[in-house]
């Protein structure tokens, strides 16, 4: 069976709380006695390590549900089952995590997966010449702007991502979500619906915060900097700046970002050099949860296969030396 360790990390000025999957047995001979490994990022709203809703964290802000496996820890089981190592985090405000959820910009997001990867280069397990990012919704953001400025990762695996203004993502997710009903039963997601317009206007014109009130009492005090900043930094800004390995997997029936975001994505990393692949998961919504463990050992088996060494920069150098 997988190892896990439980990790904190440093990020700034706090600590997030992390799990390393390690597989079970040595890696291959011609891995220099190290794992490839991938750093996995959750969507968007408050979410544990494991992809799913923070109920731990926020339990007022969801509705009572079963305590299955989220996306991000069915996904570290099957990388482990294929000898390869991975990294969750409780994202800053989330489950044991410090911080404060509602007050986290997008570019400190980036800043802590950034931190996450430095975390995972000081492990002695881990291959630094292998490493990849899956991205789930937001999370395909923040593995974009990461990879770009990190030549040693990889390939990466986008989950439901957006490629234009999460101003735009947004209007149609509200839309799609009204006519389905789709996460509707949770209180912070009817909130973030019912005043979605107020929430984007006000980013727009770059005021401080937004007072969000969830239906049957209770408030929060939404900090509009990250809002501003997720409208201004859309996935195909990203993609034209991005030299790499790229999967692109949508569920069939996301109502949070929809299927043809990743077409309009594949085409961008496509006019930027990149041959990304495509898949749709069809009856799947925004988290596969509708997925079989064999569909998401598929998407295991995929990144693995591209997680081929990388050359690294002279201070990755220096750090694999020090290993």
């Amino acid at each position: 069976m997988a190892r896990s360790e439980e990790l904190s990390v440093q990020a700034g000025q706090l600590s997030l709380a992390g799990t390393l999957v390690l597989p079970d047995g040595p890696p291959p001979a011609d891995r220099a006695g190290r794992y490839p490994n991938a750093l996995l990022l959750p969507t968007w709203l408050p979410r544990d390590r494991n992809g799913a809703w923070d109920r731990m964290g926020h339990p007022s802000w969801y509705a009572p549900g079963p305590g299955a496996d989220g996306l991000l820890a069915r996904l570290a089981a099957a990388l482990a089952q294929r000898g390869v190592a991975s990294l969750r985090c409780d994202p800053r405000g989330c489950g044991s995590s410090a911080g404060a959820w509602e007050g986290v910009p997008l570019f400190t997001k980036i800043d802590d997966g950034r931190d996450m990867l430095a975390a995972m280069r000081s492990h002695r397990a881990l291959d630094l010449r292998r490493t990849g990012i899956v991205g789930h919704g937001e999370g395909a953001t923040i593995a974009l702007a990461v990879a770009i400025g990190d030549p040693a990762v990889g390939a990466l695996t986008l989950i439901g991502p957006s490629a234009r203004s999460w101003r735009d993502v947004l209007r149609r997710g509200v839309a799609e979500r009204a006519r389905h009903g789709t996460d509707r039963e949770h209180p912070i997601v009817t909130a973030f619906d019912r005043w979605s317009e107020d929430i984007i206007e006000r980013a727009q014109r770059h005021e401080a915060a937004f007072e969000l009130s969830l239906p049957g009492g209770g408030a929060l005090q939404l900090e509009l900097a990250g809002v501003a900043q997720a409208i201004h930094t859309p996935g195909l800004a990203l993609a034209t700046m991005l030299h790499r390995s790229v999967s692109l997997v949508h569920g069939a029936e996301d109502r949070w970002s929809h299927p043809d975001e990743s077409e309009l994505l594949a085409a961008a990393l496509a006019e930027s050099g990149n041959e990304p692949s495509r898949r749709i998961v069809p009856a799947a919504g925004h988290d596969l949860a509708e997925a079989t463990d064999a569909t998401i050992g598929e998407l295991a088996d995929d990144l693995a296969a591209r997680l081929l060494p990388r050359d690294l920069p002279p201070v990755l150098v220096a750090i694999e030396g020090m290993g």
